[in-house]
């Protein structure tokens, strides 16, 4: 987290870490308690008995039953202190107070544990500082993560935008080949080349960089509008060079023109403003 607030990427980070509890733990002398013949379970089993609820009996009447719950006074149950006033008993049968052979140490302790599936997770949010990118940002995440040195028992993993992003771009490559091979196979049935379908596709990367060159001039952001306003430029400009082709075709087979000679005239007919 503290290293997360220095990326200039990233603003508000926020955590659901909760560590402002208290804990006392109750640290035994084993040494001590094994002379004195008292074994951690029979610790265990007093402080059970005065804080844990025990059910020690079970009443019957004639219309209910009732549980008998063994613990300490709420008066013992209030301060860490009085666990001074708890006595165990020992293997000789004498009472030995717990001060004797034990003593408490206070700590810190997380008022909740969240958990993701079986393990307990904790979540940082962030936003994104003004004109940084969402895939700029996870890359010094990842990075700062490589720097610090994690042990292995820590697993780390993007949430929610993030994780979209992240999972976008693992199959973005294979969308982006299924996409190009249906074209082809489309144009290729409609008319019935091996080439003409590569030739309508070599017009569109030239569509899409003149499209990120716009905006890069313009200074805008590759938004949901911009990346929609990419898609139709690339359907227009395929649909134009469909109608080309088109031309070009039935300028071959009806007045008996050379492919360049109906390809110029196809584009000259075709070289009008995008309505």
């Amino acid at each position: 987290m503290a290293k997360l607030e220095t990326l200039p990427e990233l603003r508000d980070l926020a955590t659901d870490q909760q560590t402002r509890g208290s804990q006392v733990m109750l640290v035994i002398d084993r040494a001590t308690a094994s002379r004195l013949g008292i074994t951690p379970q029979a610790i265990d089993n007093v402080l059970y008995d005065a804080f844990g609820q025990r059910q020690i009996s079970t009443l019957f009447t004639q219309l209910n039953q009732y549980h008998v719950v063994l613990e300490a006074l709420p008066e013992f149950q209030k301060n860490p202190a009085k666990l001074n006033d708890i006595y165990v008993t020992s293997a000789s049968g004498g009472a030995v107070p717990l001060s004797t052979f034990a003593h408490f140490e206070s700590g810190a302790a997380p008022l909740a544990i969240n958990h993701q599936g079986q393990f307990p997770a904790v979540t940082i949010s962030f936003n994104l500082a003004p004109g940084a990118a969402l895939g700029d940002a996870t890359e010094a995440i990842e990075k700062v993560q490589r720097e610090i040195g994690m042990p292995l028992s820590v697993q780390a993993s993007f949430q929610g935008t993030a994780e979209s992003f992240k999972s976008s771009l693992s199959n973005e490559p294979l969308l982006i080949l299924a996409a190009i091979v249906t074209v082809y196979i489309v144009l290729g049935v409609l008319y019935e080349s091996y080439i003409h379908p590569i030739t309508i596709i070599s017009t569109l990367p030239s569509a899409g960089v003149g499209a990120i060159l716009a905006l890069i001039i313009c200074r805008t952001e590759l938004g949901v509008v911009a990346l929609i306003g990419i898609i139709l430029l690339i359907g227009i400009v395929k649909k134009n060079a469909i109608m080309m082709i088109d031309f070009a075709l039935d300028a071959e087979r009806r007045e008996g023109k050379s492919p360049q000679e109906a390809i110029c005239e196809a584009c000259l007919l075709r070289f009008r403003p995008l309505r």
